[in-house]
Order: C-alpha cells, then structure tokens, then sequence
C-alpha cells in the first residue's frame, strides 16, 4: 500500500514538473506569437503605405507626361501656324480651314495642358491618348500620299521641287484617296465622339472644371469643320476630273 502511494506521489511531482514547464513554453511562445503578430500588422500596414505612394507616384507622373504631351502639341500647332502664314505670304493656296484648324487645334491643346488631374480627367484620359496615336497615323499617310503625289508630278514635270502641296486631281490620285478617306473620316467622327463624351461628363455631378465644356466644343468646331471641308475638297476635285475627262 505504501509502495503504490509513493508511486503515486512520485507520479504527481513528474507530472507538476512536466506542467510547469508547458507553462514556461506557453508563455514562450505566446510572447513569440505577440511578436509575430506585430511584425505582421506592421508589415501590413508598410505594404498598403507603399502601395498608396506608388499609385500616387504614378499618378503623379501620367500627369507630368501628360503634360509635356500636351505642351509638345501647343508647340507643334504653333510652328505649323507660322510655317502655313510663311507659305501663304509666298503665295501658296491653303485652304482657309486649314488655317483656322490649326489655330483652334493649338487652342485645345492649350486647355488641354490648363486642365487640371482628377476624376472626370481620368475618364477622359485614355480616349484622348488614343485618339491622339490615330491623328498621327493619319498625318503620316496623309504625308505618304501627298509626298507620292508630288513625287510622280514632279517626275512628270508638272510641278518644280519646291511645290509642298497637289492643286488640281489626276485619275490615278484616286486610288492613294480611296484608301486615306476612310481613316481621315474615322479621325473626323472620332472628334465628334470625343465632343459628345466630354458633354456627358460636363454634366456629371462631380464635374467642377470650365475646361470640359470648352473642349467639348472645340471638338465640335474640329469635326464640323474637318468634315465639310473633306467633303467639300473631295466634291471639287470630282468636278475637275470629270471637266477635264469631258474635254476633247
């Protein structure tokens, strides 16, 4: 009997040592877990911080470029202007939309460059970048087509090597116009989707900006013109062609 209570009470002090000792290792490794624990939450905290500061750093950027973007084509209108009032002082026949395009497209980019980043920015933003990377395809081909053009007059011998602009239409023009119509057409309804989406946004109940509108117009004033005018070059140049087809 006391064998059994001696083994008993042996058992008992083996078994209070054993407790103590997970005591210790809880508390070990509840502080281990409170570290760990804190660690995380400032790793956490570290990782929206740096993902806030890189959106805001990129945000910052588009906007620097934009900018720079914008004020390079205030720059190019404004040399296309001055280069177009030397040319038409040297007696060359520019259309006189051309002009005034020149002048209202260095309007636009001029309160393009005033506008200032937010939301209603934003949602405009891509579509006016995009349209931007069509008009210059189009003035490359448009450029293509008018340095063939005077590249086959002047092996001809109908123009001289300083003629910058085609007066007048041959038949085989047609075949270079038939297939630049279509893209500048596509670029002058581009205009007015871009007239008809800024006053949309004119409109929105965040919109704060005077410069929506503005531009909203100008678009219109672009499209309106560009078209009718297309139209009315296209319409003229038909005309002489089929005079001069008709003459014996």
């Amino acid at each position: 009997m006391s064998g059994q209570l001696e083994r008993c009470e042996r058992e008992w002090h083996e078994l209070e040592g054993e407790f103590q000792e997970l005591q210790e290792t809880h508390k070990i490794y509840k502080q281990k877990l409170e570290e760990l624990s804190a660690l995380q939450t400032l790793c956490s905290s570290s990782i929206s911080k740096q993902k806030k500061h890189l959106k805001d750093l990129k945000h910052t950027l588009q906007r620097v470029t934009d900018e720079v973007f914008n004020f390079l084509l205030v720059w190019y209108y404004c040399t296309l202007t001055i280069r177009e009032s030397i040319l038409i002082s040297n007696g060359s026949r520019i259309k006189g939309w051309w002009v005034s395009h020149h002048y209202v497209s260095t309007f636009l980019s001029g309160v393009m460059l005033t506008w200032p980043n937010g939301l209603i920015y934003q949602k405009f933003r891509n579509q006016f970048l995009a349209f931007s990377i069509f008009q210059s395809c189009v003035q490359f081909l448009q450029y293509y087509y008018q340095r063939g053009c005077l590249y086959r007059l002047r092996a001809l011998g109908e123009r001289n090597h300083l003629d910058l602009t085609v007066e007048g239409f041959q038949s085989w023009m047609w075949r270079g116009l038939t297939f630049l119509l279509p893209f500048l057409f596509c670029g002058h309804f581009w205009q007015l989707y871009n007239a008809v989406t800024l006053f949309e946004l004119s409109s929105h109940e965040e919109c704060r900006e005077w410069q929506v509108f503005v531009l909203a117009l100008t678009f219109l004033i672009l499209f309106l013109g560009n078209f009718l005018t297309t139209l009315k070059v296209v319409h003229a140049k038909l005309q002489k062609n089929r005079n001069k087809t008709k003459k014996p």
